[in-house]
């Protein structure tokens, strides 16, 4: 799958991506609105790690689904 897909679907995916990075809260949720760069940022900010971890931990979740 690729990020346009997630993008085109965020109301399908905002479940998973919560269930996946906990700590992100539905405003974050609803501020992300499928956008890439919006995640990576709200991840960083909650889980305190690097950018290329971050951007790593979205692309192994994105080879998932």
């Amino acid at each position: 799958m690729n990020w346009n897909q997630v993008e085109g679907n965020w109301e399908k995916f905002k479940g998973q991506v919560q269930q996946k990075w906990g700590k992100l809260t539905n405003d974050d949720l609803d501020v992300i609105q499928g956008k890439r760069r919006e995640l990576a940022g709200r991840l960083q900010a909650r889980y305190g790690k690097a950018s290329e971890d971050v951007e790593r931990d979205i692309d192994d979740w994105l080879s998932r689904h």
